[in-house]
């Protein structure tokens, strides 16, 4: 039977002899955490916000309800006390809502602005990475050509 040949030695033997920095890998690991604190953040920050402002309209709806529910002499204070309470729930409403939407608005711009961010230190680090690399693939060519000069001179001296 035909054996597989075992390519594991092989490879790992290439890969020691090939110059990997794995410090631009770490560099992004830090970097992508970091922007993942800061966006949960935001969030955090908008869902206690949001939770301040749907708790405080329950209560306002409560207080109001208690106003609703008292007894009345007429039958129209009936009629008034649900105009009113449907006219100050609407009210309620449309403030709580503007509220949500600041809420909104602000996460989004946090939201823009740390992407905006990370898209300048992605561009940085690359631009980093780069360079570092052109100099080191310019070491390794001048050294490769070194080599090839020394052996040369030797071939010709044998």
């Amino acid at each position: 039977m035909a054996k597989t040949p075992d390519f594991t030695k092989t490879l790992q033997e290439m890969l020691a002899k090939m110059p990997i920095d794995t410090s631009s890998v770490q560099d992004a690991f830090k970097s992508q955490t970091a922007l993942g604190e800061k966006m949960a953040r935001v969030a955090l920050a908008a869902a206690e916000r949001s939770t301040e402002i749907s708790s405080q309209w329950a209560k306002d709806t409560i207080a109001r309800l208690g106003e609703l529910t008292a007894s009345k002499e007429e039958p129209a204070e009936y009629a008034k006390a649900v105009s009113d309470f449907a006219t100050s729930a609407a009210e309620a409403a449309a403030e709580h809502m503007a509220a949500f939407a600041e809420v909104a608005k602000k996460v989004q711009m946090d939201t823009v602005d740390l992407m905006l961010t990370a898209g300048k230190d992605l561009a940085a680090d690359a631009q980093k990475a780069a360079e570092k690399a052109t100099r080191e693939t310019q070491a390794a060519v001048k050294k490769a050509a070194a080599a090839a000069t020394t052996s040369a001179s030797t071939v010709t001296k044998a």
